[in-house]
């Protein structure tokens, strides 16, 4: 249990359903897109991530190889069993009394560590407490996925708003170009009212399209982050109450942030290597047991008259105790234990800097998202004052008392402010879900997702942390993630990633 919810913050699960964003809603009917099919909500972009992103799904596999680190370093403390065979054939035998010719032989082997001085004992410790590092790993990887992919979903939102406030911009200045010809034939404007209209109508067309260039690469982002191009994407749903000054949230994000927790597990792990490094001091100390086959194959000597002097076969067997006791290892043994002391203050250096970064991170999206609030509020009055002047500048130029170029400037910085507040809304919903993030409060576990059981990182450690089994090799690796290139086998990109892909031969 991490803590999730801190009674002082008063904070409920990020609940990601279809409730209406009601911050996001433009101020104006021209900032919002063209429908482009069915609707995709935000929860349902955050299960396609959770389920195929191909960075989490490699840490996944990640945190399953510090799993079997654990099967590892238990194996050391169990019985060893090794077993060798071997056939003889003399070439030349001159002069050598009993000599046999020809002989086969099998030995077993079989050793139980007794004592190891705590080394055996101390590297279970230390991995399971990477495990446990892994594990904060995985859940900084999915806050972050997360993040990202919130990211992605807002900037297209935003985008194909803007995309959209462009086109009618567009729009707006082709009919404003054709009226200001059709009084310029009457005699009513004069050509310099004609080129201001036609300029400003290319520079609109230019805006629209980098407009565009930037909207797509915000779907393709969108598909490299999710695994697919964005449908018709619905208002993201209202963020949960957020601390209310920059202080409690650092409180909260140096609680339950994950980076903090791997680090610290990381140190405490590399604690354990100091022990493991002492250890390699003192005395082993194994119960061994060897037995010994061996068969002459019927080439025995035998003296006059045909009796063996010598059996055919034997079989010894024996038990005892084996020690290993170092006395001296020419200054190996005290550069270790200096080697992994060095490494574990380097992590607990590393540790203030996470620390450090954490609190940074908290602060400066705490202060981003107050100040994108404090940019929608502004905004949004913006945007209503210069509708009203527009409209009353398009009345007054047709009684006389404004002219064209009053007009156009009034058109643009209406535009320039509903795109400020698009802007605005999606950096205050992103900077929003940042905060949330760095206070550890943006996994799967607290998104409340829909799209089946959660993966769960501790069924691989119970499956094989603790299995004898020499030859249980798990699954073949196979990828999770999702492609975003055609699947065709004539498709030219096909081969190339089956390279990576495909096993080779057994």
């Amino acid at each position: 249990m991490r803590g999730r919810m801190l009674a002082a913050v008063g904070m409920a699960a990020l609940a990601l359903s279809g409730v209406a964003y009601a911050q996001t809603t433009a101020a104006s009917p021209q900032a919002q897109p063209e429908a482009l099919g069915p609707t995709q909500s935000l929860r349902e972009a955050l299960v396609k991530t959770y389920n195929t992103n191909p960075t989490l799904m490699a840490q996944r596999q990640s945190l399953r190889s510090l799993d079997e680190n654990v099967a590892i370093a238990r194996a050391a403390g169990r019985p060893q069993l090794s077993g060798t065979a071997g056939i003889n054939q003399d070439v030349v035998t001159r002069n050598i009394a009993g000599s046999n010719g020809r002989d086969f032989s099998a030995t077993l082997d079989a050793s139980v560590p007794l004592f190891a001085g705590g080394r055996i004992r101390n590297s279970v410790r230390a991995a399971d407490t990477r495990v446990e590092a892994g594990r904060a790993d995985l859940r900084a990887t999915e806050g972050g996925i997360f993040t990202e992919a919130v990211a992605a979903y807002m900037d297209v939102i935003r985008d194909r708003s803007i995309v959209q406030l462009n086109r009618n911009q567009v729009r707006v200045l082709e009919t404003n170009l054709q009226a200001t010809r059709d009084r310029f034939e009457v005699g009513d404007l004069t050509r310099t009212d004609v080129a201001q209209s036609d300029a400003r109508l290319a520079l609109a067309r230019s805006s629209l399209a980098t407009a565009e260039g930037r909207l797509e690469g915000s779907e393709e982002n969108y598909r490299r982050v999710i695994g697919e191009l964005p449908a018709d994407l619905a208002p993201p749903p209202p963020l949960p109450p957020l601390p209310a000054d920059p202080d409690l949230a650092t409180e909260v994000a140096l609680a339950n942030n994950a980076d903090l927790a791997s680090i610290a597990a990381q140190a405490r792990a590399a604690g354990f290597d100091v022990r493991v490094a002492r250890a390699e001091r003192l005395p082993t100390i194994s119960a061994v047991n060897t037995t010994r086959y061996t068969n002459l194959l019927g080439t025995a000597d035998t003296a006059t008259g045909g009796t063996s002097l010598i059996p055919n076969s034997t079989t010894s067997s024996g038990i005892g105790l084996s020690a290993r006791i170092p006395l001296y290892q020419g200054g190996a043994a005290g550069a270790r234990v200096r080697q992994a002391q060095a490494f574990r203050s380097q992590l607990l250096e590393q540790a203030i800097g996470v620390e450090r970064l954490v609190v940074s991170n908290t602060r400066a999206a705490f202060a981003a998202y107050q100040s994108a609030n404090d940019a929608i509020e502004s905004n949004t009055i913006a945007v209503a004052a210069n509708e009203l002047a527009l409209e009353g500048t398009r009345a007054e130029q047709s009684v006389g008392t404004r002219n064209i170029l009053d007009v156009l400037n009034a058109e643009q910085e209406l535009l320039n402010s509903q795109v400020l507040l698009v802007t605005a809304r999606r950096d205050a919903y992103v900077a929003g879900f940042q905060l949330l993030n760095s206070m550890g409060m943006a996994e799967a576990e607290d998104l409340n997702l829909d799209g089946g059981p959660l993966y769960d990182p501790t069924l691989n450690y119970r499956r094989y942390a603790r299995s004898w089994s020499d030859w249980s090799d798990g699954p073949r690796p196979q990828p999770v993630a999702t492609r975003t290139v055609p699947a065709d086998a004539n498709s030219p990109v096909t081969p190339v990633v089956n390279r990576f892909v495909t096993e080779p031969p057994r």
